[in-house]
């Protein structure tokens, strides 16, 4: 099977209708990967930030927008909610410092909207020092995780 491969950047958000192989690579910012299973269709969202404060347009770089543009948008192709499970990647503290907290709000908003869409999370891979790179396939909705900076960490 021939599969187009596409790469998201932060604020931005995908959905494949077509055999896909989803892109990104996260720091502190999350990924929300969303499947559904009986319509081989899968999306994912790559957000900056956790939530969007009125000020200017609501941008998808915002949790709080992006998550739900995402449902949205898995709908709007014929995703019915009850059908969409969840995979939830990202939110790291890439220096170590717990100053900053992004990677943790992020993550946090990331749970309370799926929970309150009725969205079940049924795999992630959340938090620590370590910036991540995966890979979403829409046919099967497997997740493939990469530690890109791990080894460069240890040393």
């Amino acid at each position: 099977m021939e599969f187009e491969k596409k790469f998201i950047h932060s604020s931005q958000l995908y959905v494949a209708t077509e055999p896909t192989e989803i892109h990104t690579v996260l720091g502190s910012c999350v990924a929300v990967c969303l499947v559904d299973q009986s319509t081989f269709t899968a999306g994912m969202n790559h957000y900056l930030l956790p939530l969007w404060n009125n000020d200017g347009i609501p941008s998808p770089k915002f949790g709080n927008i992006s998550i739900v543009k995402l449902i949205e948008a898995m709908e709007e192709v014929g995703c019915k909610r009850q059908n969409i499970v969840a995979k939830v990647f990202g939110g790291a503290s890439p220096s170590g410092l717990t100053t900053s907290q992004v990677g943790s709000r992020n993550i946090e908003i990331a749970e309370d909207i799926l929970a309150e869409y009725g969205i079940r999370i049924v795999g992630k891979d959340l938090g620590g020092t370590n910036s991540r790179k995966i890979v979403l396939n829409s046919v099967n909705g497997k997740v493939i995780l990469r530690y890109p900076n791990k080894d460069r960490l240890k040393q």
